[in-house]
């Protein structure tokens, strides 16, 4: 065993001068584990899906799903939640269809965003890999996979043959991404228009080296009697490399303002029996989500306590207030 462990101890110095310290570690040596720092998705019940608070720092994850579901607006969400804890995130709008006015609308601190509108693939993945290197951002959000065109395709023939191209540029940008966002820890975003059913040759580089992947939904409209104000979203973790897989969420998404946080925190609230047993609330209120909904609107003191308290039962950790 002697002779074992004193040949394992000079592989380890050996790579160390090669590599650098570091680049190996025994886990038992202390502070070699660490939790995993997460980026909040903007849904509580998401956060706690994934496992580990929202979108894992250092990995690459894809928001996935067919037109309509929510994808954006949790892109715009995570970005929101990355600066408001003093985080700096980049939006690289493939498809040139980002709405600014609808971004600041959901929290998103427009002067403080880095913006690209790349011109193909090519420049958006460099892009993406140059703003992971600098190791200053922490989130950067790909909108959308399906814009990522080959600057072949672009510039060559309407009909020409590009079998393949746009999977072997997103397949050779991720096995160097997986390992700088590691490095740097930036969370990278991308978000993915997938119909169910749908054969998407260039979404399965995404599926390999996707730490998590999650499934955006459009469930039903949202209403207030007749009218529209939205719909609900369902979430579900089809992969996760960092906790348990298969977390689900559903939350509504109003037009013009995102994720509805008041109604999300007042059906968290009944779901984990928040006012079971007390006298605080009529039981009129306090069972019906629509009516807890609107006393939250109405009492900030009720409102934070009821949050603290979700976010206590979802192992969630406390929003930090000035």
């Amino acid at each position: 065993m002697f002779e074992k462990a004193r040949a394992v101890e000079t592989a380890v110095h050996a790579i160390h001068r090669q590599f650098g310290a570091g680049s190996i570690l025994s886990l038992g040596d202390g502070g070699a584990v660490e939790p995993l720092a997460a980026i909040s998705t903007g849904s509580m019940g998401l956060d706690a899906a994934i496992g580990v608070g929202g979108h894992p720092r250092g990995r690459i994850v894809e928001l996935f799903g067919p037109k309509g579901g929510g994808k954006t607006t949790l892109g715009l969400h995570a970005v929101a939640a990355a600066q408001a804890t003093g985080g700096i995130a980049a939006f690289v709008d493939a498809g040139h269809t980002l709405d600014i006015r609808y971004a600041a609308a959901v929290g998103v601190q427009v002067d403080k965003l880095y913006l690209s509108q790349p011109d193909t693939g090519e420049q958006a993945l460099e892009i993406v890999e140059i703003l992971c290197r600098s190791g200053g951002v922490d989130l950067v959000v790909v909108d959308s996979v399906g814009a990522l065109v080959p600057r072949a395709q672009i510039e060559g023939e309407a009909f020409g043959e590009y079998d393949g191209l746009q999977a072997r540029l997103l397949s050779q940008a991720l096995r160097k991404l997986t390992a700088v966002a590691h490095r740097t820890g930036t969370c990278v975003l991308f978000v993915s228009e997938v119909e169910r059913g749908a054969t998407v040759p260039c979404a399965n580089a995404l599926k390999f080296y996707s730490s998590v992947r999650i499934e955006v939904r459009h469930v039903q409209d949202a209403k207030d009697g007749e009218r529209t104000l939205g719909h609900v979203t369902r979430v579900r973790v089809v992969k996760n490399k960092v906790a348990r897989p298969f977390g689900e969420a559903e939350f509504v998404i109003r037009h013009g303002t995102g994720i509805d946080h008041v109604a999300e925190l007042a059906e968290q609230a009944i779901t984990l029996g928040v006012f079971d047993g007390s006298a605080d609330l009529p039981v009129a209120v306090a069972r019906d989500s629509g009516k807890l909904a609107t006393a939250l609107r109405e009492n900030e003191k009720l409102r934070r306590f009821v949050e603290a308290e979700v976010r206590g039962r979802l192992g969630l950790p406390e929003i930090a207030r000035s």
